[in-house]
C-alpha cells in the first residue's frame, strides 16, 4: 500500500517563491509508484492543499490531516520544502514532533540553532574543525553604532540578518560611510543581525546527507558570482556560474568533504544539508560560512546539480531521504 507524503512549501518569509519552486522539483521526482504526494502550501493565512482540479482543502491542524471528498487522509511522513520560517527554523518540526509524524531533515532543536548564523558559528568555531571569520552580534533594541563595530572589526565586511536566507538584507561594506545603510537594510529583514569580516577566497559548497547511520558527501560546487557577492540576484536570477564538480585540488576537495561530514555530525543533522565554505586565496585555508538545513531543490539548485554529478538521479535520492525519515 502506498504511503502518504505531505510536501510542505511556501512559508512566512521572503523565500516563499523559491520554496514553491523547490517543491515543484521535489514533487515531480518522488516515486509515484511508492507514494501519494500531497503538496501543502503554508502561509500565515492558511495551510492548504490544492488538488489538480483546483479544489482547495484546508489542513486540520489538530492532527495534520486532510479531508477530501469525505475521506480523511493522514500522513506517514512530511517532506520539507519550506525555506525560512516556519520550516527551516524548527517551528514546524516541533509541531510534528508533538503529533508523532516523521519528517525529512533536522529536528526542531537543530533547525533552530543552525538557523541562527551567530549561534551556529559559535558552536562550529568552538569545535576547532574549521576556521570561522570574526563577527559581531547585534539586536534591534540594542543597536551598535558604525564606530563601535569598526573598532572591533576590519573592513571590508558583510552585514546580514542572523536568521534569514537567500542573502536578503545582506550587504558588503567597503567604506565606513556605507555601514549605517547596511545596518538599516539588515534590520529591515530581521531583529538580529551580524557584521562579519570578509574573507577573500573561492566559495565552495557541498551537500551532505545520512542514510542508515552513514554520512555521505556529494560532489563540491564552486560558486562564481557575477555580482559583488553571491546575493539574491546571483543565486536566483542567473548572475552566477556554478561549477559542479569544482575544479579544485584533491587535497582541498578531501578537506572540504571530511570537514563537512564532521560538521554534520557535530550539529546532529539529519536529511540533506548544504555546508558553505570559503577557501582563502593563496593559502587555501578553509573558513566555515554557514550551513543550510533546507537547501534549494529547484531543478537548477546546487544540491540537485551535485546529485546528478554524483551519477545519481533525484527520484532515487529523494527516495533514500524519505526512507531514512521513515526509518
Amino acid at each position: 500500500m502506498k504511503k502518504n507524503i505531505a510536501l510542505l512549501a511556501g512559508g512566512y518569509s521572503g523565500e516563499y517563491a523559491i520554496s514553491v519552486q523547490s517543491a515543484e522539483t521535489i514533487q515531480s521526482n518522488i516515486d509515484a509508484d511508492l507514494y501519494n504526494v500531497y503538496k501543502i502550501i503554508i502561509t500565515k493565512a492558511s495551510w492548504k492543499h490544492i488538488a489538480t482540479d483546483g479544489a482547495e482543502y484546508l489542513v486540520d491542524k489538530n492532527d495534520f490531516s486532510l479531508t477530501i471528498q469525505g475521506q480523511k487522509i493522514t500522513f506517514d511522513c512530511v517532506f520539507f520544502g519550506i525555506h525560512g520560517t516556519p520550516g527551516e527554523d524548527g517551528k514546524m518540526q516541533g509541531y510534528l514532533d508533538m503529533l508523532g509524524i516523521p519528517y525529512t531533515g533536522c529536528n526542531s532543536i537543530v533547525s533552530g540553532f543552525t538557523f541562527n548564523k551567530i549561534y551556529c558559528n559559535k558552536i562550529v568555531d568552538n569545535s576547532n574543525l574549521v576556521d570561522v571569520a570574526k563577527s559581531m552580534h547585534m539586536f534591534k533594541d540594542r543597536p551598535l553604532t558604525p564606530d563601535q563595530i569598526l573598532n572591533q572589526l576590519k573592513l571590508p565586511l558583510f552585514v546580514k540578518p542572523v536568521e534569514g536566507g537567500s542573502s536578503l538584507g545582506t550587504n558588503k561594506v567597503k567604506e565606513p560611510d556605507q555601514m549605517q545603510a547596511a545596518l538599516d537594510a539588515a534590520f529591515a529583514v530581521d531583529n538580529q543581525i551580524m557584521a562579519e569580516e570578509f574573507v577573500g577566497g573561492r566559495e565552495l559548497t557541498i551537500g551532505v546527507y545520512k542514510i542508515n547511520g552513514e554520512v555521505f558527501a556529494l560532489p563540491i560546487t564552486e560558486v562564481i558570482s557575477g555580482n559583488e557577492f553571491f546575493d539574491y540576484e546571483a543565486k536566483y536570477l542567473g548572475k552566477s556560474t556554478e561549477v559542479t564538480p569544482a575544479d579544485i585540488s584533491g587535497d582541498l576537495a578531501h578537506r572540504i568533504s571530511d570537514t563537512a561530514k564532521r560538521i554534520y555530525l557535530l550539529l546532529n543533522c539529519a536529511g540533506v544539508v548544504r555546508v558553505d565554505f570559503i577557501a582563502e586565496y593563496n593559502t587555501e585555508k578553509l573558513y566555515f560560512l554557514e550551513i543550510n538545513t533546507m537547501p534549494g531543490q529547484s531543478a537548477e539548485s546546487i544540491v540537485p546539480q551535485q546529485v546528478r554529478a554524483n551519477g545519481d538521479n533525484l527520484k532515487h535520492f529523494y527516495g533514500q531521504i524519505i526512507a531514512e525519515a521513515l526509518r
